[in-house]
């Protein structure tokens, strides 16, 4: 079920409705029962698998919770470990691995053939296993205490606004918002029907306009001179943030009608100064989710010059190879982090002065920073690493201006667009923002928003990028 379809337009007022007429007492099985469905209206089967997940975490979490010291409950936080990340390698990694190997041992004459695993990958699968990971981590450290309520965990695990792709949340903040007696408010309601609104528009909208030239582009890149080359690249840059920010925010909107606050997933990233400053916009649940429970525990950035590098590079990579299982997320990871240690050790050699926000050298530094995002991003989009050096290529090798003009009606809508979400509501959400306009302000907003979904969106229900990772 997507959030941009019919089915979720029935669903989740159903949702809402049932749960404010429950007794709080109860709640959690409607939520529940709401979240499976929703997961299982998309392959039935694959509910087995939060199943799974959801029971081993239960179980590994009550029994660190029995023992004294680190040394006992070291067994169980391996089990959970073991288990999750087993779960994402054989449903997600299993033929990348095989198949490298596979070509190795064929280049070194050694006859092999390891068999495939030819399933389809389970939607946010990737989501959940780092979310249920979380918590079994906490409770390890002693930071987070079992829940013993196997129905609240298991709603932790799958609740459905942020189940298929995040925010991935922390039990500590999410689980006691699960259990509180929210009663209707009607800020509420409002401040999550806008977030809804404005999210359905940057996906329905722009990503969803963007994509077919994006995908036409990065098909048959030799068939168009560098403007349109680079267009495709720029488009993209805007038709993965619209469409995953989009997914955010329709998530925090429609948790937030009933009462439940998820975090901020997004922050004007491509406005920020540097590619860390990026790191801490973009995709934020997951980039603090591998801050705190990789880099910190591998030293973070108090170590030694050597070993601070190998920290950075390694949560880089492994970011990369967590959105997928090709060469391609590994060099988009490696991009990132060259650049991430170039521009620090640039720092520490020239000490700038700090930036006031929309100055020309903010401006001159956020547009260096999308240059190196978009060029990272060709690598993400492109179904193998010689695929993308060949749209560079032909970026480079097949200069024109002729076709500029000709998309320049696209063009404008999207930098419109870009106008609107970022500059506008830069370190801002569109319910605050919204919320302190005059009221023919807020109106006229609304009112343009839904023309522009009804006009503009397509008839065909085209799937969030992100749920493929």
């Amino acid at each position: 079920m997507l959030f941009n379809s019919i089915d979720f337009v029935l669903f989740l007022p159903i949702v809402i409705i049932g749960y404010f007429l429950l007794n709080a007492k109860y709640r959690w099985v409607l939520l529940l029962s709401a979240s499976y469905y929703f997961y299982a209206s998309w392959k039935l089967e694959y509910i087995v698998l939060i199943l799974f997940s959801t029971g081993v975490d239960y179980f590994c979490g009550l029994q660190m919770q029995k023992r004294e010291n680190k040394k006992q409950k070291r067994p169980f936080l391996i089990l959970s470990i073991l288990s999750n990340l087993g779960l994402l390698f054989g449903f997600k990694y299993w033929n990348f691995f095989t198949e490298s190997a596979n070509d190795l041992l064929s280049s070194l004459d050694i006859v092999t053939n390891i068999p495939l695993f030819n399933v389809l990958l389970p939607v946010g699968i990737s989501f959940y296993t780092f979310q249920t990971l979380s918590y079994s981590i906490d409770v390890y450290k002693g930071e987070q205490k079992a829940e013993r309520h196997l129905g609240y965990f298991a709603l932790y695990v799958s609740f459905f606004p942020q189940l298929v792709a995040g925010p991935i949340e922390r039990y500590s903040k999410l689980a006691p918002q699960l259990k509180a007696k929210h009663s209707f408010d009607y800020e509420n309601l409002k401040n999550g029907l806008r977030l809804i609104l404005f999210g359905l528009f940057t996906k329905m909208v722009v990503a969803d306009n963007l994509a077919p030239f994006v995908d036409e582009i990065y098909a048959h890149s030799e068939l168009y001179n560098s403007s349109s080359i680079l267009l495709g690249m720029v488009f993209y840059s805007f038709q993965i943030y619209c469409d995953f920010f989009g997914y955010s925010l329709i998530a925090i909107g429609s948790a937030l009608i009933m009462g439940i606050r998820l975090m901020n997933n997004f922050n004007s990233p491509y406005l920020s100064r540097n590619i860390a400053d990026f790191w801490q916009r973009w995709h934020i649940s997951l980039s603090t989710w591998f801050r705190d429970y990789l880099f910190f525990p591998m030293g973070g950035s108090r170590s030694k010059t050597f070993r601070r590098i190998f920290n950075i590079f390694t949560v880089f990579i492994v970011s990369g190879l967590w959105h997928g299982a090709n060469y391609t997320f590994l060099f988009w990871g490696l991009i990132f982090a060259l650049a991430y240690l170039l521009e620090k050790g640039l720092n520490r050699m020239l000490k700038p002065k700090k930036v006031k926000a929309f100055s020309v050298v903010h401006i001159l530094l956020a547009l260096k920073t999308f240059t190196i995002v978009t060029l990272a991003w060709v690598f993400f989009r492109s179904p193998s690493i010689g695929d993308a050096f060949t749209l560079l290529g032909d970026l480079l090798g097949n200069f024109s201006v002729d076709n500029f003009v000709n998309i320049s009606t696209l063009s404008l809508c999207v930098f419109g667009s870009f106008i609107l979400i970022d500059l506008l509501l830069f370190n801002k959400r569109y319910d605050s923002w919204i919320g302190k306009q005059h009221f023919a302000i807020r109106w006229a907003s609304y009112f343009a928003l839904l023309f522009a979904i009804i006009s503009f969106s397509g008839v065909e229900e085209i799937p969030f990028i992100y749920f493929q990772f």
